[in-house]
């Protein structure tokens, strides 16, 4: 699939997760392998290694390294790059927490969800809870 389908794709899923049509999940997003204590300040021990996807084109690999501080979440790049996010409860998931470009989530399954910022994707771990009054 080519990158202009790809990305047409992911925005298509995108807009039908934010548009309710997955209406019995919110996205309660935990890093389920992270289980040290939030603000605990030792982020190394924290990290987890995440497929990700860096620029165009990119194929997946395992590295890079995602860590957890109370609610942000640090993804960092094999080349020294990052991108931060702020996990939010408003039924989002995540935002970045610079806010210069939108995240874009999708759910790739029971217990993982596809992030994507630009050109860069990420396969996270995540906890999918029910809504309620649903």
């Amino acid at each position: 699939m080519e990158q202009a389908e790809r990305m047409s794709d992911v925005a298509n899923r995108s807009r039908a997760l934010k548009n309710g049509l997955a209406p019995c999940l919110a996205l309660c997003l935990a890093l389920t392998a992270c289980g040290r204590p939030s603000g605990s300040g030792d982020m190394t021990a924290m990290s987890q290694a995440v497929p990700c996807a860096i620029g165009a084109g990119s194929a997946w690999s395992r590295d890079c390294a995602v860590e957890r501080d109370r609610d942000i979440l640090t993804v960092r790049h094999a080349d020294g790059g990052f991108r931060r996010f702020r996990i939010v409860r408003d039924g989002r998931g995540v935002v970045p927490a610079d806010g210069a470009e939108q995240a874009g989530i999708l759910v790739m399954g029971k217990g993982e969800i596809e992030l994507s910022v630009g050109q860069d994707r990420y396969r996270l771990p995540a906890r999918l809870a029910e809504r309620k009054g649903r």
